[in-house]
């Protein structure tokens, strides 16, 4: 932020309501509006003796500059500065991916972390809202998604070992879900900070908790198996039959009319193919296809989805592994297999959103695990996201331009409660906001001295952070 030049007293009260701002100071002018000369992703705020105006390109661009002017009022001590702000962002999509499939977290929860997003002009919640151990978002005419699929009676306890003899369990019956009117509520909180949410539904694969409601819907109909109760990759996918193909398209229409954004993410991500190798109905639908490979099965469910969803106006996201058959014209890649992802799918044409698990992992341990809480594993530092070349192979420019921006994931299989989620993503997500929005790279010195005078900030929200070294 620029020096102050001067301090205006700080108006008793501020609030945005439905595109003004509205104070009890009579003196404070407080204005906003979209101006088509500036670009879709800039705002300009000034604030005066007079008061404040905020304009910009477009209504996201809006949402950035007034959460500028909301960190401005908060930081402020019985005065404000008189500034005049431009900026932009690099990048449009700057996002946080969490999981609330393998431990539920209640709306209030997802909401702070929503006002925690807004703070650090993150404005993509990507919400994983179905996998093999819970099944979250209540689907009309399928009920027992959520009263089975929703619930698993125990959980793992500790890290996933192979001998399975050694496996401990809590005991504890562990699930929950949303309905859809709790979620459109959720989205109307979100757009009135800024924070589009992108859901997702995991498909073929992460399937286990709609299998365990309704085996119909897998491979072996006259197997009853329950919601998973260990992590790691079930064998369990979707089977090939005409009744799997109309429940995904009721799925897929149903949560595409809960959320507006014109994004949606089918996951596509981990899918073995086992059971559709042992399937003689599957051989039958593959010579019906036309297909010679099993591989091929998976790009037939991408194809479906992609079909409904473009009916619904959405445009279709998923895992990088969708590379790997062939794919309809215009899916976004999410990457996260390795950094060199990224050349491939922008090499060959497809839009992409860095999200790679080497850097952008928050459920990652942040320091020596001896002095940490129990994570997945890895080891991914603050350090590390500040200061790491999310394309270690370089970019052409026409390349570059297909780079949507950058998403920070928060897994949850050892997260079980909304501060272990925190702790986790703070402050290793205020780095992923700053390299999503692009600002001049200063050395990690100076990011630090910039961080700690930022904690307080985090405080204030009631945020649980891991303390600096």
């Amino acid at each position: 932020m620029p020096d102050p030049i001067a301090l205006v007293p700080l108006p008793r009260s501020v609030v945005w309501s439905e595109g003004v701002w509205e104070t009890s100071d009579p003196w404070a002018e407080l204005s906003v509006g979209v101006n088509e000369d500036l670009a879709p992703a800039e705002y300009s705020l000034s604030i005066s003796p007079r008061g404040a105006a905020l304009s910009a390109g477009s209504e996201a661009a809006l949402a950035d500059g007034r959460n500028t002017f909301a960190q401005i009022v908060a930081d402020a001590h019985g005065s404000i500065p008189c500034v005049t702000i431009s900026d932009q962002p690099k990048h449009a999509w700057r996002g946080m991916h969490l999981d609330v499939s393998r431990h539920f977290m209640a709306i209030p929860e997802i909401e702070k972390m929503i006002d925690a997003m807004a703070l650090h002009r993150l404005n993509v919640l990507h919400l994983h809202l179905t996998d093999d151990q819970g099944w979250r978002v209540e689907i009309k005419g399928y009920p027992r998604l959520t009263e089975v699929g929703g619930w698993r009676e125990q959980t793992l306890v500790g890290h996933m070992s192979e001998d399975e003899d050694s496996w401990e369990f809590d005991g504890i019956r562990h699930g929950g879900f949303y309905t859809q009117q709790e979620l459109k509520d959720l989205v109307e909180y979100a757009r009135r900070r800024g924070v589009m949410i992108v859901p997702e539904v995991d498909l073929p694969g992460h399937m286990q908790a709609a299998i365990a409601a309704y085996p119909e819907l897998g491979n072996v109909p006259e197997r009853q198996v329950g919601v998973r109760e260990v992590w790691g990759i079930s064998d369990h996918v979707l089977g090939v039959s005409d009744q799997v193909f109309d429940f995904l398209r009721d799925v897929l229409t149903q949560v595409s009319e809960i959320f507006p954004a014109p994004y949606f993410h089918i996951g596509g991500d981990e899918c073995p193919r086992v059971e559709w190798e042992r399937s003689s109905e599957a051989r039958a639908r593959m010579n019906e296809w036309g297909m010679t490979r099993v591989s091929e099965i998976q790009g037939r469910f991408t194809q479906f989805a992609t079909d409904v969803l473009r009916e619904q106006g959405k445009k279709v996201i998923a895992w990088d592994e969708v590379l790997d058959s062939p794919l309809p014209d215009g899916i976004v890649i999410m990457n996260w297999r390795h950094g060199n992802g990224l050349k491939t799918s922008t090499e060959r044409g497809f839009q992409t959103i860095i999200a790679n698990n080497e850097h952008l992992y928050l459920d990652h341990y942040q320091a020596d695990p001896e002095g940490e809480p129990l994570a997945i594993g890895g080891l991914t530092t603050l350090k590390d996201i500040y200061t790491t070349d999310f394309a270690p192979q370089p970019l052409s420019d026409d390349e570059q331009k297909l780079v949507l921006g950058l998403q920070g994931q928060l897994w949850s299989e050892y997260l079980p409660t909304a501060e272990d989620v925190q702790y986790m993503a703070f402050p290793r997500m205020c780095a992923v906001a700053e390299r999503a929005w692009g600002s001049p790279q200063q050395s990690y010195e100076e990011f630090l001295e910039r961080l700690r005078a930022h904690l307080p900030r985090l405080d204030a929200f009631g945020i649980r952070y891991r303390p600096l070294d």
